[in-house]
């Protein structure tokens, strides 16, 4: 299939695309903070820089998205339709890097939670993972929404 873009388009449209802060992020970092949990972000010196980390409680959450990371998932699609010689092994590095990321992690005392894109739209059900994972009440009072 060929792309509709140009080259210099589709570069373009693919350097706006943001590492860290992006929607799915920012929508985990606001579940956090209204049920009271406070965090911090994109530890460096911790492999693969989870997105939000505890340190005190040795937490780390990932904020995947679902097509970069291979997925699978309705949103994540069948990968891609072009460049797929490109694309195919660059999503399969990714998540054999995720991987290593997440069983260094827990290897050295840390529990991780992925939260994927597509189920950031349900956000009760994300909530209540996020409440979960994290065992208990927060040290703040949640704020009313």
């Amino acid at each position: 299939m060929a792309d509709r873009l140009s080259r210099e388009g589709r570069s373009s449209l693919m350097a706006r695309i943001r590492g860290k802060d992006t929607g799915p992020e920012m929508t985990v970092r606001r579940m956090l903070h209204a049920l009271g949990y406070r965090y911090r972000l994109h530890a460096k010196e911790l492999p693969g820089r989870p997105d939000v980390v505890f340190r005190p409680r040795r937490k780390a959450i990932f904020v995947h998205g679902c097509y970069w990371h291979g997925h699978g998932c309705s949103r994540g699609g069948t990968g891609a339709k072009s460049n797929t010689e490109y694309w195919r092994p660059k999503i399969a590095k990714n998540r054999a890097r995720d991987a290593l990321h997440l069983e260094t992690l827990t290897s050295n005392g840390w529990n991780v939670l992925v939260i994927w894109e597509c189920e950031t739209t349900d956000h009760e059900a994300t909530m209540s993972r996020l409440h979960a994972f994290l065992g208990g009440d927060p040290p703040f009072k949640p704020r009313r929404q």
